[in-house]
């Protein structure tokens, strides 16, 4: 392994090894990188630092710089000594398979108890039991099961020989990946026997989330960073492109990039767009499948492994596909949309080029991607009205605890909010679960709105610091005014790197693309993938089950109260749309004849599939844009040779209802007009825009009650939220 510079902020007492020790560490680490391979002086000095009694080690170092490799060889040689197993937090089930792979490569006995694997849990807890196993991987969530805390957590605390916190600036705030059951971390270091050695390690630090982390560890921690720059990366941006154009590039550049790799998407609908127009264009020849996190984890795991063995030339991502995944011979990195900070950045484009001399990094960037940062910005920020609320909501000890859905039925918050904040109240001990529910611990909870301010500022602060690295690379390597920067001298300084240099490979510091990349895809290819994407059938899935609640009803929806199978023309911010959904935001009365136009295309390829043809069109403005759904429903309903219609609505519900209210205030909204003549006949149901579906499952229900023999909803956007 080659040699490497740190700076060590806090000494061990020692940084040597015994011949006994040195001989077992070299077997290891050979085992793990190769005959001949052994550990750099600081991968050592971490190793030697961890066997000190009550040892505190942050190691923040560059991604493939082999901070795995510290703690297996940590964790043999002190299950060697008779210490007890490793416990690894680790926040993703494709890290944990990449490290259980790697353990046992290692000559070490490991396992994981995780969400996808509930089948083995017995087997292995009871190797742990028996002393069977060297380690044990479980996610952060875990530690919050009460059952999983009960079985295995008690029995471990003092017998624990190492405590390894994986990505670890996930357990600051000021961490580009902050997840809430992290902070349990703290918690379980203060509760382990005194002598426990403990390891964090993480790429993707700066100064602040490094002291951070390092008060958390405590007083006496020992940390080790070193210079963050990958000689392999070969980075470049791309600006200015629309959203079509980006995808249309990545279309005609996908087989000229070297080996296989991840193509970056920032949402889900983009991943499986644009793994759509890849396959359209060129089939089995340029293999590629989308990887989202809404995949089962069985088949994210053979989506993973089909990458690893160069089966498909990429994989289409989020960033579900991240932290941890280890392919050394990744050829190349694309992001269609930019991450919100440098950190998540440099996180990602660390997946390429570990075990290889070059691979190309490519950034197409777009204004627009501000959006999602705004989102991402906030979203793990608490809603002081609504903890209150929620606290408000929950039974006190020693009261039987109540379940999610019931808080999200009392308090008229979504599921996910409720499932989020009841996290974030755990770890500050304001609430309790057991495995019958949550219950208020009667503990004061404070919001800290100051604290919460600094650290969106920060966020907003490391955005524009994104904005900057996509303006240095803007025109392919060229800034159109100001002083130019070496992109990864940028990202090194954004994690306050003191190494930070010019790297010389960059497309700022060449002023070109590597490996003849191009700055513009062709524009008849843009045409073409536009008209693809616009061509794709989107099928409208009916709702089944009534939610209860504050609706009432509960369980399946009457076969005489259901919507048939409908159809999408517009899907999330679909970047073949862009165009027409920036006419319809500036002008929300007309419908553009490109709507028209491929509502009569819809329509065609649909009626194959119709319970019955439609005798009436029916309007439903549940976006509010009574104009342009009148005008679509009434050019449909002229073309198709139809009666046209509207329902009546009262109000337009709040979009961020629980789904219990969001369904009952639509019910209490909509009423289909006394004049509408819908007894008996096919309604085609036309709706402007929903993220719920909530509107045209309650509106298809009335219209069937009123005598409507079957209803076909045609929703011009599905929006995501």
């Amino acid at each position: 392994m080659s040699a490497g510079f740190s700076t060590v902020e806090r000494m061990p007492a020692t940084a040597t090894l015994t011949a006994e020790q040195q001989h077992l560490a070299d077997r290891t680490i050979a085992a793990l990188a190769g005959q001949g391979a052994q550990l750099r002086d600081d991968q050592l000095t971490a190793v030697a630092g961890l066997l000190q009694p009550a040892a505190r080690v942050l190691v923040v170092q560059a991604t493939g710089w082999g901070k795995s490799a510290v703690y297996w060889t940590a964790t043999a040689l002190l299950r060697a000594a008779g210490s007890g197993p490793t416990l690894v937090i680790s926040p993703l089930l494709s890290l944990m398979r990449d490290q259980v792979a790697a353990a046992e490569r290692a000559g070490l006995r490991a396992a994981t108890l995780n969400s996808s694997n509930i089948s083995d849990w017995g087997a292995v807890e009871a190797q742990l039991a028996d002393n069977q196993l060297d380690v044990l991987l479980v996610s952060p969530e875990r530690l919050a099961n009460p059952g999983f805390g009960r079985r295995v957590l008690d029995s471990l605390r003092d017998r624990l020989g190492l405590l390894v916190i994986d990505e670890a600036h996930a357990v600051s705030d000021w961490g580009h990946d902050f997840r809430p059951d992290y902070r349990r971390v703290a918690d379980t270091i203060r509760e382990l026997h005194p002598q426990t050695p403990v390891l964090a390690t993480t790429a993707t630090a700066n100064s602040r989330v490094t002291a951070d982390v390092a008060a958390q560890l405590g007083d006496q921690t020992l940390t080790l960073r070193g210079p963050l720059a990958r000689s392999s990366l070969q980075l470049s941006v791309i600006d200015g492109l629309t959203p079509l154009q980006r995808y249309a590039w990545v279309v005609q550049q996908l087989p000229e990039l070297p080996g296989s790799g991840i193509v970056y998407t920032l949402t889900v609908a983009d991943a499986e767009r644009l793994t759509e127009a890849i396959r359209r264009r060129h089939g089995d020849a340029v293999p590629v499948a989308a990887y989202t996190g809404q995949l089962p984890g069985d088949q994210r795991e053979r989506l993973e492994e089909a990458l690893r063995r160069n089966e498909l030339k990429a994989l289409v991502a989020t960033s579900a596909l991240g932290m941890g995944y280890d392919k050394p011979d990744l050829g190349f990195c694309v992001h269609v949309g930019s991450p919100p900070s440098p950190v998540a950045y440099y996180q990602q484009v660390g997946r390429a080029g570990r075990g290889i001399e070059h691979a190309p990094v490519v950034l197409l960037s777009s204004p627009s991607d501000a959006g999602i940062w705004d989102y991402f910005a906030t979203a793990s920020i608490p809603d002081e009205r609504a903890m209150t609320e929620l606290l408000r909501a929950l039974p006190q000890q020693p009261a039987e605890p109540t379940s999610v859905p019931a808080l999200e039925a009392e308090t008229g918050l979504r599921r996910s909010k409720v499932e989020l904040m009841l996290k974030q109240l755990a770890v500050d001990g304001a609430v309790v679960r057991d495995e019958s529910g949550w219950a208020a611990t009667g503990s004061p909870w404070h919001y800290d709105g100051e604290h919460y301010a600094s650290v969106v500022a920060a966020r907003e602060r490391e955005a524009d610091i994104m904005r900057e690295y996509a303006g240095v690379g803007a025109g392919y390597g060229v800034r159109t005014q100001g002083e130019r920067h070496c992109l990864m001298q940028l990202l090194q300084q954004s994690l306050d790197d003191p190494t930070a240099a010019p790297c010389g490979q960059c497309s700022v510091c060449t002023s070109a693309l590597p490996g003849g990349l191009v700055a513009q895809p062709d524009a008849e290819l843009v045409r073409e993938v536009g008209g693809a994407l616009r061509g794709q059938r989107l099928v409208l899935e009916p709702r089944k089950m009534w939610p209860g609640g504050a609706f009432g009803a509960r369980g399946r929806i009457p076969a005489g109260l259901m919507a048939e199978p409908g159809r999408i023309l517009i899907h999330a911010d679909a970047p073949e749309w862009r165009e027409v959904l920036d006419q319809l935001r500036a002008d929300p009365d007309q419908a553009p004849d490109e709507l028209v136009q491929a509502a009569v295309r819809v329509l065609a390829d649909w009626r194959g599939d119709w319970a019955a043809r439609p005798e009436l069109a029916v309007a439903l403005p549940a976006a509010g844009q009574r104009r342009l759904t009148s005008a679509l429903t009434e050019r449909i309903a002229d073309i198709g040779r139809l009666g046209a219609g509207a329902l009546d609505l009262a109000e337009l519900p709040s979009a961020d209802l629980a789904s219990p209210d969001e369904a009952a205030a639509w019910r209490a909204s909509i009423s289909v007009p006394s004049e509408l003549d819908v007894d008996g006949r096919s309604v085609l149901l036309v709706c402007d825009a929903t993220a719920s579906t909530w509107p045209v499952t309650v509106a298809a229900a009335a219209l069937r009650e009123r005598g409507a023999h079957a209803v076909l909803p045609l929703l011009v956007h599905r929006r995501v939220g």
